[in-house]
């Protein structure tokens, strides 16, 4: 499809972030929802293998079978560092396969399983890399720029302050250039004329780095067919942000 190759070129050269997933040189690096793992679903086929889920356990589709993998809860900055236990098929949008001890180590909320997942390689400069950047990333404040931070829960009160809940965004791509960003957001207004377009929104980031976003989605259920239409669109490795 010849507009799946202009997105493709759009994301490889004037994106700053959501290459395509086999083009990655440096450690693979997403943010997105964890699915929690459970007999049932198997039997239903929404994951064409099984996994143990009395210990911890996971499973990546795309990354190599034992690659290590640091999982990261962005509320909570707790991390768990597991190896892929086996390549398994499960439902696109998410971005990995958890078991039950897992979630709970980690402290993954059932309804909104966001975590972001890292690879590391064994090359000890690589993991030195990445810990530092994650340590730094710690420190940065609710305005940092989106490549930094893609999932990044902005309410600074740890006190439950639940009036308010959480509103779920879709991180299409992210530009230098606010042209690029609205041939893109006209695009994909054209091309998905079923897709909501009130929901696609330009956010000019302070570091003058342009974001399309569609959002607010109130549950993953209400994100889930945008999701969908733009991964046919040609999007291979969507991000999702939380209260942008």
């Amino acid at each position: 499809m010849k507009f799946k190759i202009i997105i493709i070129s759009l994301l490889l050269f004037s994106c700053s972030s959501n290459q395509n997933m086999m083009e990655y040189k440096e450690p693979y690096n997403s943010k997105g929802f964890a699915f929690i793992y459970s007999e049932a679903d198997f039997k239903k086929g929404m994951i064409n293998g099984r996994l143990d889920n009395s210990i911890m356990q996971i499973s990546h589709r795309s990354l190599k079978t034992n690659s290590l993998i640091k999982i990261i809860n962005p509320k909570t900055k707790k991390t768990l560092t597991l190896k892929n236990q086996k390549r398994l098929k499960y439902p696109e949008m998410y971005k990995i396969l958890i078991t039950k001890p897992v979630a709970d180590k980690l402290d993954i909320d059932s309804k909104l399983p966001l975590v972001e997942i890292m690879e590391l390689k064994k090359n000890k400069s690589f993991v030195a890399k990445k810990a530092k950047i994650f340590n730094e990333e710690k420190k940065i404040s609710k305005n940092a720029p989106i490549t930094s931070v893609q999932i990044s829960n902005i309410s600074k009160n740890k006190i439950k302050k639940k009036s308010i809940s959480d509103q779920i965004f879709i991180l299409i791509a992210s530009f230098y250039s606010e042209e690029t960003a609205e041939f893109l957001k006209k695009r994909i207004t054209k091309e998905l004329p079923n897709y909501d377009n009130k929901k696609l929104r330009i956010q000019k980031k302070k570091d003058k780095e342009i974001n399309l976003i569609s959002g607010p989605y109130m549950t993953i259920n209400l994100m889930k067919n945008d999701y969908i239409q733009l991964k046919k669109f040609g999007f291979e490795d969507l991000d999702i942000t939380l209260n942008e």
